[in-house]
């Protein structure tokens, strides 16, 4: 007992390593998602058109080459284990076997713009940021388990990051190029409501962002090359370094003690613990 204590003493918090070889992904590194036995996969592994997966020891390798012109960005994994895939090429959501590697597309919707990162609730229902980088606009769409796709929001911001909050009765949206953070209530009907400001940054745009346990968000500041941590009543608790200047995404072990960050300037994947 005494020597598990003092090991976890010892363990250097909040402090980013490198998880794998520089350039071992092209600048274009997205996603990241983490399955139950600790495989990373992260978009754009060795070339544009692929998701990679990176086994808990750091060895990479092409998971999956993209069908036809589909380009991947935020990936989900849910409970059974099916990779969910934000297709910003083709306005779908698509769906990965990981056993067999089969790709279908789980839900399209022709009106979306781009549609980049991923939340998943409990109950398996998808949220998608979809911004429009061209006139600095975005919306939001809510999948149900029937791919059932639903517009809950538009009139945005570039609207990228987005999470539900640990208990599913918040979801927190970040705007990119207005460096925003907002937070809405997730109705039980499944639309938003009580839209609020969570906080804003005075500089440095943002991309992916996760919550931990406790409600925490953990915010990727491309460009200033951290990643912030917000607690949930909007107060910056911390930036950590991420070892270059375009962190793209974070996503977290399976139990929450490990931040895996792609960053796109070195196109490789980070890493720093946590409580």
């Amino acid at each position: 007992m005494i020597m598990v204590l003092f090991l976890l003493a010892a363990e250097v918090l909040f402090v980013a390593t490198p998880f794998t070889a520089e350039r071992s992904f092209t600048g274009e590194i997205e996603g990241p998602a983490v399955d139950r036995a600790g495989n990373v996969y992260a978009v754009s592994f060795a070339r544009k058109n692929t998701i990679g997966r990176v086994t808990p020891e750091g060895k990479a390798e092409v998971f999956l080459e993209m069908p036809g012109t589909s380009l991947a960005n935020g990936i989900r994994i849910a409970k059974d284990g099916m990779l969910y895939v934000a297709d910003y090429t083709g306005h779908n959501v698509l769906k990965i076997d990981p056993a067999t590697r089969k790709v279908s597309v789980f839900a399209h919707e022709p009106k979306m713009n781009q549609p980049n990162d991923l939340a998943m609730g409990k109950d398996g229902t998808l949220w998608a940021s979809d911004p429009d980088w061209k006139n600095g606009t975005g919306q939001l769409w809510r999948i149900g388990t029937d791919a059932k796709v639903t517009r809950v929001a538009e009139g945005m911001g570039t609207t990228n990051g987005i999470e539900l909050s640990p208990n599913g009765k918040y979801l927190y949206v970040n705007e990119s190029v207005q460096r925003k953070v907002w937070r809405f209530r997730v109705m039980s009907d499944g639309t938003l409501a009580e839209k609020r400001l969570l906080i804003e940054f005075p500089d440095f745009a943002m991309d992916g962002m996760r919550v931990d346990r406790r409600g925490n968000l953990f915010i990727s500041r491309h460009g200033k090359g951290t990643v912030a941590m917000v607690s949930p009543e909007g107060k910056l608790i911390r930036e950590i370094d991420t070892l270059g200047a375009k962190p793209s995404n974070v996503a977290f072990s399976p139990d929450q003690r490990t931040v895996y960050v792609t960053e796109m300037e070195k196109g490789r994947l980070v890493r720093f613990r946590v409580p």
